[in-house]
């Protein structure tokens, strides 16, 4: 008998052995010690904490009870005065004496937006840090209801250049932000450096060496602003204006460029975030390539942000803020879903005009699927 269960002991053993042997994955800890950005870690390690709506709750409750105090300091010390001196007194007298300048400064903090912008005062992490900016991913699979063969300018002088392209291709976008400067009022006012890059690539296109159909690249600069206000149940947390230029770096008669000055306004409550951004185009006088692009790339446009237990969801609308024939837009859902503890897959569905630059005046729908790396939040 014993030598019966000898071997089976031995073998059991064995497999015990085997299965502590098996590389456990790494646990949400882990991970983040694995980040080399300061920013990015930091993000991390309030999400695996769990810190995220409830701090901001927190930081806003502190921040209305110090302005509560500062409001009945300066009313209490102005009823204190003289008549005549309480008629010449500024507000800004009234207010020198402020006990809850930090807690007042740090209104917001842990919400969506200064996860990402970093508005609270205790938030910023300095300059030169590399943050998300808007989504990175790849689509390998990118989809045209109507791929536009015969590309064209508004502008007479630009002949239209015939193409010969599949219908599915590929996509792919890169995205960063950097601060360069902080606190430039005070505790408030930074200035921020974008950058994104989106390409359309025929890949499956055989026949025509696989080139690259459209690539488009936009610089971008942004003083931003922390803000502290409530609008029909959201926060308002952020104001920005700023200057871009997006371009797909062609020459004629392909070449689409445009610049322009853009307005920001950023609005979260709990796992929800809105951004509305109007702007005004930088005329091109006589050079233009693309004459009133506006009319159909918009004259402004608000996202939509949710997220829920891992997933991330956005919506994109623009439009050219004018009716009749001139009214044009487009919309783009984009949801963002964990595969893995490592893998997030990305679906993206655009509807309308200019989902690239050599696309600006030509409508179609589109539909991608792949992985993204980062998402909005």
């Amino acid at each position: 008998m014993k030598r019966f269960h000898l071997p089976l002991a031995a073998t059991l053993c064995a497999l015990a052995a085997t299965v502590h042997a098996q590389p456990q994955p790494p646990s949400p800890v882990e991970r983040c010690v694995a980040i080399e950005s300061s920013a990015e870690r930091l993000a991390c390690y309030d999400a695996a904490a769990g810190r995220g709506a409830r701090s901001a709750r927190e930081a806003d409750a502190a921040a209305e009870l110090a302005r509560q105090q500062r409001d009945a300091a300066a009313e209490a010390e102005a009823a204190a005065l003289p008549p005549r001196e309480r008629a010449q007194r500024t507000v800004s007298d009234l207010f020198r004496r402020d006990t809850g300048e930090a807690a007042l400064a740090n209104a917001g903090k842990g919400s969506l937006l200064d996860s990402r912008w970093e508005l609270a005062k205790d938030s910023k992490l300095g300059t030169f840090n590399f943050r998300a900016y808007k989504p990175v991913y790849l689509l390998p699979a990118f989809w045209s209801s109507d791929q536009n063969t015969l590309p064209r300018s508004s502008n007479p002088a630009l002949p239209p250049v015939a193409e010969d392209l599949d219908d599915i291709e590929a996509k792919f976008q890169l995205s960063f932000k950097t601060k360069a400067l902080e606190n430039l009022f005070g505790d408030n006012g930074d200035l921020w450096m974008a950058y994104t890059q989106s390409s359309r690539w025929q890949v499956y296109n055989v026949e025509n060496s696989r080139p690259f159909r459209e690539t488009n690249y936009e610089p971008e600069v942004l003083l931003a602003f922390r803000n502290n206000y409530s609008l029909l149940g959201w926060k308002g947390r952020m104001a920005a204006i700023g200057i871009n230029h997006q371009s797909n770096g062609r020459a004629d008669p392909l070449s689409r460029s445009w610049n322009r000055i853009m307005f920001n306004v950023g609005l979260d409550r709990e796992d929800w975030a809105v951004t509305f951004r109007p702007w005004i185009r930088i005329s091109d006088g006589d050079d233009d390539d693309n004459p009133h692009i506006e009319d159909y790339m918009g004259r402004g446009d608000v996202t939509l942000v949710h997220t829920r237990g891992g997933h991330v969801y956005s919506l994109m609308a623009r439009h050219s803020l004018r009716g009749g024939d001139r009214s044009r837009g487009a919309l783009e859902f984009d949801w963002g879903f964990p595969i893995s503890n490592q893998l997030r897959g990305h679906l993206q569905v655009f509807d309308g005009y200019g989902e690239s630059m050599i696309d600006y005046d030509h409508r179609a729908t589109y539909v991608g699927f792949g992985i993204s790396v980062l998402d909005w939040f």
